[in-house]
């Protein structure tokens, strides 16, 4: 029975199996982001001062560990193609399966660790943030580069995409499953769901690696055998093609002069931005401009729709993609941000339906553009592997750099939102009454009759005027990038040929 089980299993197409390691991501993230805070501040009661360091110290880390993951995982792969035969892709996709296989279990553990009260809530939060953070830097690195690694024709990546969100949309359900045992004064049966995920998540990433592992091992066999039959040919080859390493410095520069590379971190920033800002002022608008217009039920509907629309719209926007191109469907999104801006400023407040569909079109228009630029970086990593005449394409470090540069918009997002809130309506926060953050149907307070038309007025904008802002510099920053129609196609079938020149290159022999 198990072995016609894992036979049917390693029939499945690698677009699949690709496809739901992003299930075993999601179903723990989702309900990580929901829960962690509240877990840490209203069940283990961690001081104010505990939580800001634990949370500065985790800002500078979820930065640095991208790049500094992705240089550990791909540095070898950074010589130049003097010494092309040293590394087969198979043997690449491996590597990453390998890691893939250690690290998804890990993820799935270090999950557990924040439900289980363990040390002082300051450290356990610091422990707990940290530790998460860096497998799941490691599994998301070695996931992306494996879109990279895995396909190189734009219609093979937008079909493992295509499996990556349709499993991401599948995860999401668990944050509406865990609505039925979350319970701050009876944590015992959170617990429980929470094992159950990670032990499901953990069997998951090992059972899809070892499937991906068995396609690629006999290919990888093959690889290995040609290539110890052409290190003989080459071993009285002249010194000139020892390999050259590239230094992280060299490395930098190399990305310093990649033109399409810095239009496309300048442009993400703004969208990593105005991601977060949709995430965290969309519960502060729901209050402050539907409340009272809209049932709670309503407003639950929406909240739960911004977590599974994305991924459910992700899937119409892929197949625009196999149809018109990621670029021309990225900018489509960008005029589109800007014309609903623009109809929502006209139209102003007072038109509830159509300012329900706005904050709820906003978040998931932009976070489905989100998912749809990973497509535009395994571009990005054909174009440095071009350029640079690389060994391998350092899928992983490439990976990492655009995150090094662009989750800064991560911090910008809250720091930005609540000071030009305040800067307008004089409305901090932080000072207010918790209870007054969270979306309710409740009647307002006499004492914040006065100054909500205010509030309301300063929200408004500020929900219209940062997607316009935010749609004018990238469709700015998007005009300049150039990687797309024929350039796209030259840069494609020159990584073709890289791969293919080595055995040419016997031949002649």
């Amino acid at each position: 029975m198990a072995s016609q089980m894992l036979a049917c299993l390693s029939s499945l197409p690698i677009a699949v199996v690709y496809g739901s390691l992003s299930l075993f991501i999601s179903i723990l993230h989702n309900v990580f982001l929901l829960y962690y805070v509240d877990t840490f501040v209203s069940v283990y009661k961690i001081d104010k001062l505990s939580f800001w360091i634990g949370e500065t110290v985790f800002l500078i880390w979820n930065s640095l560990n991208d790049p500094l993951f992705g240089w550990l995982s791909d540095r070898n792969f950074l010589s130049t193609q003097q010494s092309g035969i040293d590394i087969s892709s198979p043997e690449v996709v491996l590597k990453r399966l390998k890691a893939l296989n250690h690290n998804g279990p890990l993820f799935a553990l270090s999950f557990l660790a924040f439900w289980i009260a363990w040390a002082h809530p300051g450290l356990q939060f610091l422990i707990c943030l940290c530790l998460y953070d860096s497998f799941l830097t490691m599994v998301d690195l070695n996931q992306n580069a494996l879109l990279a690694d895995l396909a190189v024709s734009a219609k093979d990546r937008t079909g493992l995409n295509f499996y990556s969100s349709l499993f991401s949309a599948i995860g999401s359900l668990s944050v509406f499953m865990s609505y039925a045992v979350w319970n701050k004064e009876d944590f015992f049966s959170f617990r429980i769901f929470c094992v159950a995920l990670a032990l499901g998540s953990a069997v998951g990433f090992v059972v899809a690696t070892w499937v991906l592992r068995q396609r690629f091992q006999s290919e990888g066999k093959m690889k290995w055998d040609e290539r110890a039959a052409l290190k003989e040919l080459y071993i009285d080859k002249p010194s000139v093609q020892q390999e050259k390493r590239i230094t992280l410095a060299e490395y930098l520069k190399q990305l310093s002069r990649h033109r399409n590379f810095l239009w496309f971190v300048s442009m993400n920033l703004i969208q990593v931005f105005h991601c977060h800002f949709n995430s965290n002022f969309f519960p502060l608008f729901l209050e402050h401009l539907l409340s009272d217009r809209i049932s709670l039920s309503m407003g639950s509907f929406l909240l739960g729709v911004s977590y599974v629309a994305p991924h459910l719209n992700n899937l119409y926007f892929l197949s625009l993609c196999q149809r018109w191109g990621v670029y021309a469907v990225v900018r489509g999104l960008f005029f589109l941000k800007l014309l609903l801006g623009v109809i929502m400023l006209l139209a102003g407040p007072d038109w509830i339906y159509l300012l329900c569909f706005f904050i709820a079109s906003n978040r998931v228009f932009t976070e489905g553009t989100c998912k749809l630029l990973n497509l535009v970086v395994t571009d990005l990593v054909d174009e440095d592997l071009v350029l640079n005449q690389r060994q391998q394409a350092a899928s992983a470090l490439l990976f990492g750099m655009v995150a090094l540069v662009t989750k800064p918009g991560q911090t910008f997002a809250p720091l930005i939102g609540t000071w030009l809130l305040c800067a307008y309506t004089g409305y901090d926060i932080f000072e207010r009454d918790p209870l007054n953050k969270v979306v309710s149907a409740q009647p307002k307070l006499a004492s914040n009759v006065a100054w909500e038309p205010t509030l309301r007025q300063g929200c408004f904008y500020l929900l219209v005027f940062i997607p316009i802002t935010c749609a004018l510099l990238q469709i700015f920053s998007w005009s300049q990038f150039n990687l797309h129609g024929r350039r796209l196609q030259t840069v494609k079938s020159q990584r073709q040929n890289l791969t293919e020149n080595w055995s040419q290159e016997i031949k002649t022999i």
